[in-house]
């Protein structure tokens, strides 16, 4: 079906996270209005309501033929319960005790770089990285008389950018799965681990993340928090109960290492040969087991109550879960029907090729913005991004690094934004504060982003 009908879906997708701001919703329907398309293309003509979903029911339960995709489905799940064993534990709240008392911060400007480093250092999943630098950092935020506003947009500029940029974690797994389908090319790892350089707006935003650690200084409605720091304070505050930091450092630890290990093991030797999948999987379910042993030999919970906590910890994912789900049916099913393809050829015909990247940024950043979520910006952009790379000739890193920003740009910017309201209970600042304040810096970021995709494009296609 090589006609204008083959992009009704990824359009009805991206018009239904406007109107609802629901991604779930948007992919479903995406879902559906592609598979009646494939029924009409295989040359079914007739069929019914229920024959669409009986057909967009058969696309959901063949992801689960890709083990891949099954291992990316798990793997989601665990970073629930994996999640939930460190907050019940208490290791986050010991560990930030022990580098408070150790006197590493002292001044503003080495409590921002704690803050930021932490971030860093925690880049394996973007919320526990805003939970461990906000927890952290916010008590000495205060004693430097420094705006929660600014320990928010730290922290909350930092997580998704290095987890975009550092792939050792469910975002280049979740990633990978969405490349699987297509023929690139590199290896997809070898294409993803390429985005790095050019992945220009995480660059920027931890440029001026950086900047205003080290300078100390502020702009703009930042700026303005800054001179009355208390008006900034959330109404809650979090607190949990401190147990010893070894709860929250060895699942950690052995997640992260682990993961680099699985990945040359499953490499045989070589980094970028590993299966992403695989690692991410093993890694998880090695930390959790780390996890659970060493609160089960606590003494202090019993099976039954670690179980309870690792099942409500999936449960506070399942949304994400589903979106991952939708997003890989989705993937296969306008692979089938040729929207990307079609979209080649009207790209090709219509557009300058060197201005595609800077668009797909721009795209990506209006779909994340509307439904709050990079990962559902991935699903809807990948399978119309990677066909022009394909057919097209397109450099894929650049491509890719394109979509990837966007997504994350368009998340900075939402007040609809998981990220965005963890970083504001993290730190303590209020919701609609952080996204006032935050807001400028990314835009200066994206206005800089859509210009160096420009110039990319000149030089690179």
């Amino acid at each position: 079906m090589s006609n204008w009908l083959t992009v009704l879906p990824p359009i009805l997708a991206i018009i239904v996270v406007f109107w609802r701001k629901e991604v779930i919703l948007a992919l479903f329907v995406a879902l559906a209005s592609s598979e009646i398309l494939l029924l009409s293309q295989v040359g079914v003509t007739y069929y019914t309501p229920l024959s669409g979903l009986i057909s967009t029911l058969e696309r959901i339960v063949g992801v689960f033929s890709s083990a891949g995709n099954t291992r990316i489905l798990i793997f989601s799940l665990l970073v629930g319960a994996l999640l939930a064993f460190m907050r019940a534990s208490g290791g986050v709240t010991a560990l930030v005790t022990k580098l408070i008392n150790g006197g590493i911060a002292n001044s503003p400007r080495k409590v921002g770089l704690l803050s930021f480093f932490t971030g860093v250092v925690v880049f394996i999943e973007s919320n526990l990285s805003v939970l461990t630098a906000g927890i952290l950092s916010r008590g000495l935020f205060d004693k430097f008389n420094m705006s929660r506003a600014r320990l928010a947009y730290i922290i909350d500029s930092t997580s998704a950018p290095i987890c975009i940029l550092i792939l050792l974690n469910g975002w280049g797994a979740y990633i990978l799965a969405l490349l699987g389908n297509y023929e690139l090319p590199e290896s997809s790892v070898s294409t993803l681990i390429g985005t790095i350089p050019l992945n220009f707006y995480a660059i920027i935003a931890l440029v001026l993340v950086l900047y205003t650690v080290i300078s100390g200084k502020t702009y703009g409605t930042l700026a303005e928090a800054e001179r009355n720091p208390q008006a900034t304070l959330a109404h809650t505050e979090i607190e949990q109960p401190a147990t010893k930091a070894r709860y929250m450092l060895l699942p950690l630890m052995t997640m992260v290492f682990s993961m680099v290990g699985f990945m040359f093991w499953t490499g045989n030797g070589e980094l970028t040969s590993g299966d992403g999948s695989k690692s991410v999987l093993y890694a998880t379910s090695l930390a959790c087991l780390v996890s659970y042993v060493l609160m089960r030999t606590s003494g202090q919970y019993r099976h039954k109550q670690l179980i309870d906590i690792g099942f409500k910890g999936m449960g506070e994912l399942l949304p994400l879960v589903t979106i991952v789900l939708l997003s890989l049916a989705l993937g296969t099913s306008l692979k089938a029907l040729g929207t990307g393809n079609f979209i080649a050829g009207l790209v090709a015909d219509s557009l300058p090729l060197f201005i595609v990247p800077a668009m797909l940024f721009l795209a990506g950043s209006l779909i994340s913005f509307s439904t709050g979520t990079s990962w559902g910006t991935f699903a809807i952009l990948i399978p119309i991004g990677m066909p022009l790379v394909v057919n097209l000739g397109l450099p894929p890193e650049l491509i890719l690094a394109a979509i990837l920003g966007g997504g994350v740009f368009g998340d900075h910017c939402s007040p609809i934004s998981d990220t965005t309201a963890v970083s504001s209970i993290a730190s303590g600042c209020d919701l609609l504060e952080h996204v006032r304040t935050q807001l400028p810096y990314a835009l200066v970021g994206g206005v800089l982003t859509f210009i160096a995709y420009i110039v990319a494009g000149l030089v690179m296609i």
